[in-house]
């Protein structure tokens, strides 16, 4: 099976200093995943957590839901000319009530470690449906400075960004701050995946009591992945897209974004946001 990182040999230039040295980079290689038996989406990823990556990308499609709905996922033998196994093609399996996609629609399954699915034919074809709407949860409300120590506890919890550099992560914390899971992958997409995925795989969805914290931007897909577990904050350290904007107050989703320090930007669900009275004016 592939590994976390590989070792490169480079040339290092230090002020002038030239010298080789062998460099620890992050493992990237393509994931196929087949829906029983069928060829569905192709994806680059950080090698490791392949089957919650792939339930938990089901999820987002909303073809899974809840543990019931997956039989198995494993990995497909023989696929290479020789018959050995790469570990890079993985076959999900449903429960027969399952409803599935339309094979046939026009979307671009191959989705890149950066954007994800970026070829999907249009805005409204990731417009899906939500299982558990975000509006009709109950109220949960988180404190700025719970916000603001999320970014610290889950840049200490990134085991392979120390050695490579080049890793996402994204994280679930609970309502009191409490970290419940964290996952890495060259495409923050991806982690996000890996993160829903195990919780599909230990019935823990929906997310409704929890925080989705992510390295780097919000992107709209990854606001859609939040929406689509049930997930009600999603907090990044960069800026979120205008897309992603308007699918949060679209869906009551809590967008946080440039979480760095004390200070963030609130873009959309507001109301779940624990802000200090203002004093008195005397």
């Amino acid at each position: 099976m592939g590994r976390v990182t590989e070792r490169r040999k480079v040339l290092r230039i230090r002020d002038g200093a030239v010298s080789t040295r062998p460099d620890t980079l992050v493992a990237e290689e393509p994931l196929e995943i087949r829906l029983n038996g069928k060829p569905l989406a192709i994806t680059m990823r950080t090698p490791g957590d392949d089957f919650a990556l792939a339930a938990g990308f089901l999820v987002s499609e909303g073809v899974l839901a809840t543990a019931s709905d997956l039989q198995n996922i494993v990995y497909c033998a023989g696929a290479t000319a020789d018959g050995s196994n790469t570990y890079n093609v993985v076959d999900v399996k449903t429960a027969p009530d399952v409803a599935l996609p339309d094979f046939t629609l026009e979307r671009n399954v191959y989705t890149s470690s950066s954007c994800g699915l970026c070829g999907k034919a249009s805005l409204d074809a990731v417009r899906t449906t939500a299982r558990w709407p975000i509006a009709d949860t109950p109220p949960l409300r988180v404190t700025p400075e719970l916000l603001a120590s999320l970014p610290d506890r889950l840049r200490a919890a990134q085991r392979v960004f120390d050695r490579t550099g080049g890793l996402h992560a994204a994280a679930l914390f609970s309502e009191e701050g409490e970290l419940l899971d964290t996952r890495e992958d060259v495409g923050r997409h991806n982690a996000v995946d890996k993160l829903i995925g195990r919780a599909l795989q230990n019935d823990a969805l929906p997310l409704s009591r929890t925080i989705l914290m992510v390295s780097g931007r919000a992107s709209f897909e990854l606001a859609q992945k939040a929406v689509m577990a049930g997930i009600p904050v999603l907090a990044a350290v960069s800026a979120p897209s205008s897309l992603a904007v308007d699918l949060a107050a679209e869906t009551g989703l809590t967008l946080v974004g440039f979480l760095r320090g004390s200070s963030m930007n609130v873009y959309a669900g507001q109301d779940r946001i624990a802000l200090r009275e203002p004093a008195a004016q005397g």
